[in-house]
């Protein structure tokens, strides 16, 4: 319509009384002027409420947001008092219900006369002034209504309230910017979020399904596999990422350094590439344990400290823990003789000493007890291995007896029966049985200066022939 009043086409009207379109009114159109204006204010109109679709559509649901006010077009005819084509409040730069500022003294700082003089300094007026400020701290403070219920702040709260502010936002751009860089509860940094995005994108994984546990030192993940290099990687499997966060490993150190095939890159390496190395150790340890066929998690793909497993459970549910399993007694004597197998074998054929062995790290699958989170494993060699086993012997055999089983050995006697060793036992003297231990690491390490040889016989004290090395795959 306005591009025709632009051409200047004249249009022909027949003479009669119109109803308005804005008022209602009768309107005269004889004249091609009122005609022109009628026209445009509805053309103005249709723009006005295509610019308000667009605020909508550009605000959505933002705290800040942009408008359009100044392309509007009022006019004086516009007399329509239809809800849909005002202007909402909000939308307008000024707030009708916002609450008037309090009065500001003047330069000379001060107002009125003789008594009735108020300096910059009044208390009240003082008060209003801080209440004010406070509109002025940061977004995520919420300060309130203080002008509307006619707060007054005191200098002294008002400044405690202002530093308060600053310290919560530094401290919170601090815990932003730690959380960015590592790894922190069922979260993952940029870095690691990478690392799993090409796994998907390389079709190692078809998806990754979201969190089902969380631990000391790494989050899991499940995922479903897709294909490696040709090869199919299991339909379910589990992402192990290790966490980034340098205080879960600040006292772990000790099992990694005097192990003799970490100890030369241990060295050589910052704080956060030893979590890598970590990894590394896992999926080694877990190899020695599958090529011995101990039940445990087989290992699919290491990328970085991403290790990627078998599942453990069916249908996307985790086998539960064994600290978490209803045995009947039966069941849990079957599980019992099956643990005291499996440290056996650990220890005589794989060389390794779990050292974190608890009800917390066995599952209940099928009937099956299996061994998972070694990455803290050592051989019995390390200065501490033995140490580290006969804590492992205490956690099972204080579960297992707690559990009713009645066959459970005590601690010392499942010490002596992993290892094969025959350590004197008095059961009322724990300190006695923990010094033969700690004499006998310290041959172990003796033997190992003088000799530099990377095992000592370890099961026997007449120095029977050491143990056979299992190969790193």
């Amino acid at each position: 319509m306005a591009e025709l009043l632009t051409l200047g086409i004249v249009i022909t009207v027949i003479p009669h009384p119109e109803v308005s379109l804005l008022s209602g009114e009768e309107t005269d159109t004889n004249s091609d002027l009122m005609l022109a204006r009628l026209l445009q204010m509805q053309y103005d109109r249709e723009c006005d409420t295509q610019l308000r679709r667009e605020e909508r559509k550009y605000n959505g649901e933002s705290k800040v947001s942009i408008s359009f006010e100044n392309y509007r077009t009022a006019h004086p005819y516009d007399g329509s008092e239809s809800s849909e084509d005002e202007v909402d409040w909000q939308d307008t730069r000024d707030d009708p219900y916002k609450p008037d500022k309090p009065q500001v003294t003047p330069r000379k700082g001060f107002t009125g006369k003789g008594k009735n003089i108020t300096t910059k300094h009044d208390e009240v007026l003082c008060g209003r002034k801080n209440t004010a400020r406070m509109d002025n701290f940061a977004p995520e403070v919420l300060v309130g209504d203080g002008l509307g219920m006619d707060l007054k702040l005191s200098n002294q709260v008002f400044n405690s309230l202002k530093q308060h502010c600053h310290s919560e936002q530094r401290r919170s751009a601090r815990l932003h910017d730690k959380k960015e860089h590592s790894t922190a509860e069922q979260a993952v940094d940029p870095r690691t979020r990478l690392l799993m995005y090409k796994m998907v994108s390389a079709g190692t994984l078809e998806r990754i399904n979201g969190c089902i546990s969380t631990g000391k030192e790494s989050v899991v993940f499940h995922a479903n596999g897709g294909m490696l290099e040709e090869q199919p990687v299991p339909e379910e499997v589990v992402l192990k990422v290790f966490k980034t966060t340098l205080n879960e490993f600040k006292n772990r150190d000790r099992y990694i350094k005097d192990d003799y095939r970490f100890k030369d890159r241990f060295s050589k390496l910052n704080p956060r590439k030893i979590i890598r190395l970590w990894a590394e150790k896992e999926m080694h340890n877990l190899a020695r344990m599958k090529k011995a066929g101990i039940p445990c998690p087989e290992v699919a793909l290491l990328r970085k400290h991403i290790l990627v497993l078998s599942f453990i459970g069916k249908d996307h549910v985790p086998a539960p823990k064994l600290k978490d399993t209803m045995l009947g007694a039966a069941d849990m004597k079957t599980a019992y003789y099956q643990v005291l197998q499996m440290m056996q074998q650990l220890y005589q054929e794989c060389n390794l000493v779990h050292a974190d062995l608890s009800e917390y790290n066995m599952l209940w699958h099928q009937g099956q007890v299996w061994l998972i989170d070694v990455s803290q494993s050592v051989e019995p060699s390390h200065p501490h291995g033995l140490q580290f086993l006969f804590r492992d012997c205490t956690n099972v055999s204080t579960f297992f007896q707690k559990r009713g089983v009645a066959e459970a050995m005590s601690v010392y006697e499942l010490f002596n029966c992993v290892t094969g060793l025959d350590l004197t036992i008095n059961e009322e003297d724990e300190a006695e049985f923990l010094a033969q231990i700690e004499a006998l690491e310290k041959r172990n390490e003796d033997h190992v200066q003088k000799r530099g040889k990377k095992t000592f016989p370890l099961s026997s004290w007449d120095g029977s022939p050491p143990l056979k090395h299992a190969a790193d795959d």
